[in-house]
Formats: structure tokens, C-alpha cells, sequence
């Protein structure tokens, strides 16, 4: 990779960080466009308590592009100088532009979400269960409402829950309620259960499964989560998280570097990932 001294650095940053697909995805589409000397694409390991730290070196240091996941989605909201208006009603950023020192924050989580269901389903008028209340579901609740979806929030915490419904003027439940999700349409995991030290685990009984179901986990680390592999077995039709990544990554590409993204570069990158089976 011919990188200089002109090379515009753009950063995801996470706890934990090592999964991301996010670098492989933007630098094989700089590479597909020839590109690959203007931008790279690293990632860096970030506790929450440092995150001040990071936006800071974003402004002095000059770097284009700032991707937030997990747990930085809602904290870095305080620390920027714009929100776009929808990253603003989400309440969630997942992507900031560095325009000479300014840092405006946006939302492409929504756009990963809605474009990786209306692949498989249309949205409006179904029943959709979202399990969490975090970031990636405010996202994801966000998406479902402005698609006309009926939705409910289950989550750990009611207290979050509570206040995600409030917001979208839907229906919420804790965790002891997914049962519920037997009779819904469009069920999303929005929570890290399924990957890392949670890999084994699924929010979701599988007897909670059918054909009727259309299933969507967050998690894209492994490819198929135990939810997913479980609701497989069942007969629903399943989405990997991966999806939801690929279609976000999209509308991020070209905010970062004003050009439209190589989309089947981006996928193919993936799907040489996924094929050597590869763990993170």
C-alpha cells in the first residue's frame, strides 16, 4: 500500500476493537478505486474514559474520518461540533468528518439496518422486536419507525427501554418478555450476545423461532451467531449482521472520501474473509 505523507488516516474506534471488519471493507474499496495512497483505514482499541482524548487527537493530528462502535456510539455525541439531523433524533453517532478541524457527526447505522431487511422482507405495517436499547438500537428503532413498522423494545435495563419507546411512541419490555417475540415478524438482536466471550449465548430461545420470522443480528463476528444458527434450524429466514455492516459502511464510504463506494469490492473483501473461516 503506497502510503506518503499526504495519506489521510481514517479510524474506527471500540472496545474491543479486534473483531472489526471495517478496515478490510474501506481499504479493499480504496484499493478497487485506486485510492489507496490518499486514504487507510486502522482501528484502535479505546476505553470509554479516553474517548475525550481520541476527538482531541482527531482535530490536532487532521484525521478525515471517525468510525464509532461499541461503547462510543452515544458518549461521542457531547464532543462534537455538528450533528446531522438524523444522527441528532437517533441520538446515536457511529461516523464523524473531520472538515479542517470541525467534526460533524452522522448515523449509517440506520441505512445498514433498513437496506439489509428490504433485501429479504418489506417493513411496513410488520411487527418488529428490537432486543436492546443501545446505540446500534437506537439505530435500528429509528430505520423500523421511518419505515412504518410496529415496534417493542426489550432490553436488560427497563429504564433504557422505557425511555427508547418513549421516544419512538412504541411498546417495551425486559428480557424476561421475549417470549413475546413468537408472534412478532422481524425479530433484531441489537446487543454484543453472540459474539466475543458471549459467542455461545443467544438472547433467543429457539423454540421462540419459526418460518414466519425474519431474523437480524447486529453481531457479524461470527458470520452466523448461535441466534442466527438456531433460527435457521427453525425455518426462519436469517440476516447476517454482516449485511447490516456492508450497507452502512456504504453512505460512510463516501462521507469520508466524497466518492461513490465500489460496493461488490466491498462485499467481495468480506466474503474472502468469511470464506477461510477466519476468527478475530
Amino acid at each position: 500500500m503506497p502510503i506518503s505523507a499526504k495519506t489521510k488516516i481514517c479510524l474506527i474506534i471500540g472496545d474491543p476493537i479486534e473483531h472489526s471488519l471495517s478496515p478490510l471493507i474501506h481499504n479493499a474499496a480504496y484499493k478497487a478505486l485506486g485510492i489507496e495512497e490518499k486514504f487507510v483505514f486502522v482501528a484502535a482499541r479505546v476505553k470509554i474514559e479516553n474517548l475525550a482524548f481520541v476527538v482531541k487527537a482527531v482535530r490536532v493530528m487532521g484525521i478525515r474520518g471517525l468510525t464509532c462502535t461499541m461503547p462510543h456510539k452515544v458518549k461521542i455525541v457531547k464532543y462534537l461540533d455538528k450533528i446531522d439531523e438524523i444522527a441528532k433524533e437517533i441520538g446515536a453517532v457511529n461516523t464523524v468528518v473531520n472538515e479542517n478541524g470541525k467534526l460533524k457527526g452522522y448515523n449509517t447505522d440506520w441505512i445498514g439496518a433498513k437496506e439489509a431487511i428490504k433485501k429479504v422482507t418489506k417493513i411496513r405495517g410488520k411487527k418488529v422486536g428490537i432486543i436492546g436499547a443501545g446505540g446500534a438500537a437506537r439505530a435500528i428503532a429509528f430505520a423500523m419507525k421511518k419505515e412504518g413498522a410496529q415496534i417493542k423494545i426489550f432490553n436488560r435495563d427497563l429504564k433504557e427501554a422505557k425511555k427508547l419507546a418513549k421516544k419512538y411512541e412504541c411498546s417495551f419490555g425486559s428480557f424476561e418478555n421475549l417470549d413475546e417475540l413468537k408472534d412478532f415478524d422481524i425479530i433484531i438482536n441489537a446487543t454484543p450476545l453472540g459474539m466475543g466471550p458471549y459467542k455461545n449465548i443467544s438472547p433467543v430461545k429457539k423454540e421462540i423461532f419459526s418460518e414466519k420470522h425474519v431474523v437480524l443480528d447486529s453481531v457479524y463476528i461470527p458470520f452466523k451467531t448461535k441466534m442466527l444458527k438456531e433460527a435457521e434450524e427453525k425455518g426462519a429466514k436469517i440476516i447476517p449482521g454482516i449485511e447490516m455492516l456492508l450497507y452502512q459502511a456504504v453512505p460512510q464510504f463516501t462521507l469520508y472520501t466524497k466518492r461513490k463506494p465500489p460496493i461488490e469490492a466491498m462485499r467481495k473483501a468480506v466474503e474472502e474473509f468469511f470464506k477461510n473461516e477466519k476468527e478475530i
